[in-house]
């Protein structure tokens, strides 16, 4: 049997992007073949904006209507343990895998896990960004949605 992963999603202040693609993860890792897969699936923000806040409630609404079930988190910052914890670290942008991979050079640079932008299994042969919909409409949580589903 292969060794279980763990995955961390990381945004800016882990009430958007980064739940949203926990939560489809999630969903992702409790369907066959995956459950005996991924050990661990959590996200966090690169800034300390909404710590131990609930997601947003267009994330969650979104998730709820596309059937993902049972879903809970608490905004966290990006720790440097994480590092060492998590075997990939996928960021939602550019700006997230910049800040990302300087939090790990300062403060983890021993750490096992892999950082990358999430959007390099886009699918469609081109790296793609998950844009932040946090200033527009719900149109831009179900955009999240589609590409977090197709980035699982």
């Amino acid at each position: 049997m292969p060794e279980k992963t763990s995955v961390l999603f990381v945004c800016t202040g882990n009430i958007c992007r980064s739940p949203m693609s926990e939560g489809v993860f999630q969903s992702l890792a409790q369907t066959e073949p995956y459950t005996d897969l991924i050990d661990r699936i959590d996200s966090c923000g690169t800034g300390a904006y909404h710590v131990g806040d609930s997601p947003d409630r267009r994330t969650m609404a979104t998730l709820k209507a596309k059937g993902v079930k049972g879903y809970k988190h608490a905004a966290r910052q990006l720790r440097p343990s994480d590092f060492q914890e998590f075997d990939y670290i996928f960021a939602m942008d550019s700006s997230n895998l910049s800040g990302t991979k300087r939090i790990q050079q300062l403060k983890a640079p021993n750490g096992k896990a892999k950082v990358l932008l999430f959007g390099e299994y886009s699918g469609n042969g081109k790296v793609e960004q998950v844009e932040d919909p946090y200033y527009g409409g719900e149109e831009g949580f179900e955009v999240a949605y589609e590409q977090a589903s197709g980035m699982a």
